[in-house]
């Protein structure tokens, strides 16, 4: 399975994914909006497990605070309600606070310490229980892994994994590495998409996309940007990944960030597309837009720009494809 020849206008969805904030009137109309908000075709229903700690090897993905199957299922379900395509995206993370791409073990196993291969254990039985929901939904992609920075080296580790996820699901596989991480990854060309997530400053597109479409070549495989985005807050278009940077609320932040970020991808025709970050299942009222400060585009002048952008790119894709035919 490989991606066809279409434009990926996403939204990320739902995240972080808490069991009871899904399937309810506020999560339905918050679908509803990012839909015709952003004019996106595709999404990227995102929710997370928990493990303690960085160094903590199981993850209890069916338990609390991770949304139940039920709502995985009904999330899916609306999505295609609204005709949009859908990649499931479960994703880890740490109880604690940590950032999951801190987790990590020694690279030699080592008797009474916590090892990779239980870890892997426990990650792959997590992964292969949304696999099975992705096939049975008919989820057009899954995500096997998010910005897991420390496991990016753990070749074998991931492509026996891959290969266990193709046997229940049939559907295009991707792995969201990392910014900065595109060119680390040696397993790409086990995956039939590379992903990665696009927080780069605004004026450091160039070199970063020079750089990708170096590992781009050399795979011969489809590339989107997995996750992007940037806080409407003073200060966050030129460290975009963090947060919590402190700052006065700012469209015009967010905005431009946009702006730069579209200008020079749209050059690069290999960049098939994004999963902007993001858009929650409760969302604040609309007046609160200039007011919030986080990565959500809504009420805010973003909006506008991203739905004038994935409908031009959606379109020249459609009509490539006509075309062809």
């Amino acid at each position: 399975m490989v991606l066809n020849n279409e434009y990926i206008g996403g939204v990320t969805w739902g995240f972080v994914g808490r069991r009871g904030t899904w399937k309810n009137d506020a999560a339905e109309k918050s679908m509803e909006l990012m839909s015709s908000t952003t004019g996106a075709n595709w999404t990227a229903i995102a929710f997370s497990a928990l493990q303690a700690t960085p160094q903590s090897t199981e993850i209890p993905y069916w338990d609390n605070p991770t949304v139940t199957d039920e709502e995985v299922h009904w999330a899916i379900s609306k999505a295609k309600s609204l005709n949009l395509k859908v990649c499931l995206k479960p994703i880890v993370n740490c109880a604690d606070g940590t950032w999951r791409a801190h987790i990590n073990f020694f690279d030699k196993d080592v008797p009474c310490e916590p090892k990779w291969s239980q870890w892997f254990n426990s990650y792959r039985n997590f992964i292969l229980h949304y696999a099975a929901i992705a096939e049975e939904t008919g989820c057009e992609m899954f995500c096997v892994g998010c910005e897991l920075v420390q496991s990016d080296r753990r070749d074998q580790e991931w492509r026996t994994l891959i290969a266990e996820v193709r046997k229940v699901y049939t559907g295009i596989l991707t792995y969201n590495c990392d910014k900065y991480q595109e060119d680390n990854v040696t397993w790409w060309d086990a995956l039939d998409v590379i992903s990665s997530s696009g927080y780069y400053p605004e004026h450091d597109w160039e070199a970063h996309l020079n750089r990708i479409e170096e590992v781009v070549k050399t795979h011969e495989k489809p590339f989107f940007f997995m996750e992007a985005g940037c806080p409407s807050r003073t200060g966050s278009a030129a460290i975009p990944n963090d947060w919590s940077l402190p700052g006065e609320p700012s469209q015009e932040e967010q905005s431009r960030f946009y702006q730069a970020m579209f200008t020079h991808c749209k050059s690069r025709k290999w960049v098939q597309g994004f999963m902007l970050w993001d858009w929650p299942a409760r969302l604040y009222p609309a007046e609160e837009g200039p007011q919030n400060d986080d990565y959500c585009m809504y009420g805010k002048e973003a909006a506008d720009i991203i739905k004038k952008y994935y409908t031009e790119l959606i379109l020249y894709y459609q009509g490539v494809n006509e075309n062809n035919e």
